[in-house]
């Protein structure tokens, strides 16, 4: 531990100035500025090397923080992402993405702001790209065995990486026509640039991992074929059904999924010519769903040049202080200003949508909306509160149902549970064997960080069914860092 006192020293919680808003909302860059060697430093510093280091726990990939916290306030960056790597296969993209539980889990939370956690992390990885520490680190031998990974997200990937380290020959499908998934169309430029998505997929390439754009399994290929070609199959499609709103006008000119609205923008902004765009440029924007996935929307309708943005969520507002039953170290419902809440916009709570409404041209026009309240533990519009909210285009931004597995149940016969995921058991397997499924595909929406952990622990089950375990008795958990290479 650099400086037993650091935590002492250094009260405050810095993190690096976003751009101003009129200038960022000019283009997709990311919006955060370069940040202050120095203030890292401190930042670091205020971690205090616990005795249990509870942000172990509250990180998912389970990983090393102090040792990488400490190893950065002594300014030893290259050993900082060796730890760093040693659990998390793709620490750029958390540190831009992930929630962050491991802040919520940080001992020092208790009474001071939590050590800027994910700051330290992605500042290691950016560090390390741009010093060429980040090389690939192809197998020392080949198995013979393949294996083939049906998504390229960030469970798919982090899968495929695995186990082509251990030495089998790994190719990497996905039916969108570029490599990386909601990574790659659904995740807006001003939350990630895509180079960095490009950079970890050139190590990839070049450690040797296969990848297939443009292949759709179960169409192109089935899935009975794809399994007589590889001797193992991950499935980490993951969950990209949306949660419909089926009320009367749902079907008006003007309604959209957020994904399809997102998608869209980024093929747009990566230079693609995307014809009748969904475009929020001269209009007013609502967008149902208030969580990330509705800031992304909210974000770009800015870039784009919407006339207003409105944020509509069912629920209660979050408070802005940990509530009682979430107490330490648990991950808290709080109520979040993103960097898309910034740039302008209105945000309400406890508002139920009640119709679309069209003009007499059929277009939309508005929404109708009153105000929710709870009757019998369900949420239902008030009687007698309605009213109108203009908008032209609305963005269904409330969650995912599960898994598209139409034809993985007619040509696999894998099952699917109540909550509508694929079934697996502890280890990631489904009845069918070779068959494993990681990630949203299994766990149900969720977090990037699980998706990469579970990337992770499924590989490890398929590597050991590989080398001739035909029964895994013990569950292997997500957090675990075994088969860490």
């Amino acid at each position: 531990m650099a400086d037993p006192k650091g935590f002492l020293k250094v009260t405050e919680r810095e993190l690096p100035k976003r751009r101003p808003v009129p200038v960022r909302i000019m283009d997709f860059k990311e919006v955060y500025e370069q940040g202050d060697p120095a203030q890292l430093r401190r930042q670091a510093g205020r971690c205090m090397d616990c005795g249990i280091p509870f942000c172990h726990q509250g990180c998912p990939l389970g990983n090393l923080i102090p040792e990488w916290n400490d190893l950065m306030y002594r300014g030893e960056g290259r050993a900082a992402i060796e730890r760093l790597h040693a659990t998390n296969n793709f620490p750029e993209f958390t540190g831009r993405l992930c929630p962050a539980p491991c802040e919520s889990a940080c001992v020092l939370g208790i009474n001071q702001p939590a050590v800027t956690i994910k700051q330290v992390e992605v500042s290691i990885i950016d560090q390390a790209f741009g010093s060429g520490w980040v090389q690939p680190q192809p197998p020392g031998r080949l198995t013979g065995k393949t294996v083939a990974v049906v998504g390229s997200g960030p469970a798919g990937l982090a899968a495929a990486q695995q186990l082509t380290r251990a030495g089998h020959t790994v190719a990497v499908f996905e039916r969108d026509d570029r490599i990386g998934g909601l990574l790659r169309y659904g995740i807006p430029d001003f939350k990630m640039e895509k180079r960095h998505l490009e950079q970890r997929l050139a190590q990839m390439t070049a450690e040797g991992t296969r990848f297939r754009a443009g292949m759709n399994i179960g169409v192109d290929i089935t899935w009975d074929q794809l399994r007589e070609r590889y001797d193992a199959v991950v499935v980490a499609t993951g969950a990209m059904v949306p949660r419909d709103l089926p009320i009367p006008g749902r079907d008006l000119p003007g309604v959209h999924f957020a994904m399809e609205y997102l998608v869209q923008s980024n093929r747009h902004v990566a230079g693609d010519e995307v014809f009748d765009q969904i475009s929020a440029e001269g209009k007013h924007v609502v967008v149902l769903g208030g969580g990330d996935t509705g800031a992304d929307c909210i974000g770009t309708a800015h870039r784009q040049g919407a006339l207003s943005v409105t944020n509509l969520a069912i629920g209660k507002q979050p408070g802005e202080s940990r509530p009682e039953h979430q107490p330490w170290p648990m991950h808290p419902t709080l109520f979040e200003v993103q960097s898309a809440h910034e740039e302008g916009g209105r945000r309400e709570y406890l508002v139920s949508t009640v119709e679309f409404v069209a003009n007499d041209s059929g277009e939309l026009r508005a929404i109708r909306v009153a105000e929710t309240e709870y009757l019998d533990g369900r949420r239902v519009p008030k009687a007698g509160t309605e009213r109108e909210i203009p908008a032209d285009l609305v963005l269904l931004a409330l969650g995912f149902t599960g898994p598209e597995s139409r034809e993985l149940d007619e040509q696999l016969a894998l099952t699917v549970t109540d909550r509508g995921n694929l079934e697996r058991d502890a280890a990631y397997a489904t009845a069918q064997p070779g068959v494993f499924v990681a990630g949203d595909a299994g766990r149900g929406q969720s977090l990037i960080v699980w998706a990469i952990a579970e990337g992770r622990a499924a590989a490890a089950a398929v590597d050991r069914y590989l080398e001739g375990e035909t029964s895994l008795p013990s569950p292997i958990p997500a957090n675990a860092r075994a088969f860490a290479i």
